[in-house]
């Protein structure tokens, strides 16, 4: 399920269900927030790309990852800014920029500018929404 940039990934709800966990499937297409300090990628340091785990789309590498402290994986930014969109989000009573894979469409988390210098932003990206791929 690989796809050229550039090119949508459009399915049903049911076709996401039969391909995705339903934990997967809370995060990437309900919007959902996995618990912190719980996901798989939390503490991973090893070198390699992280992948969209809707549509296996390279969206963060392992030289952007920071730790922030905040109980999810944390990037500077992503491998080119083609590969995420960003949307207003107003859910709980707050404003935040919530992080979207431009492929799929997947919610990703969101992405904060309290992230160190240069660029200052921190991407808050739950576990679940992706797949890591070791160098």
């Amino acid at each position: 399920m690989v796809s050229r940039m550039g090119e949508r990934i459009i399915r049903t709800e049911e076709e996401w269900r039969a391909l995705l966990s339903p934990d997967v499937f809370e995060v990437l297409r309900m919007g959902g927030t996995e618990p912190p300090h719980t996901g798989a990628y939390v503490h991973t340091s090893e070198p390699g790309t992280y992948l969209c785990a809707g549509c296996r789309t390279p969206l963060f590498d392992s030289s952007t990852k920071i730790d922030a402290g905040t109980g999810w994986p944390s990037f500077t930014a992503p491998v080119s800014a083609e590969v995420v969109q960003y949307v207003r989000d107003t859910r709980f009573g707050m404003v935040r920029t919530e992080v979207r894979c431009v492929v799929c469409d997947g919610h990703l988390g969101h992405v904060f500018d309290d992230g160190p210098p240069p660029l200052g932003t921190r991407f808050c990206i739950n576990s679940l929404s992706l797949l890591f791929n070791p160098r």
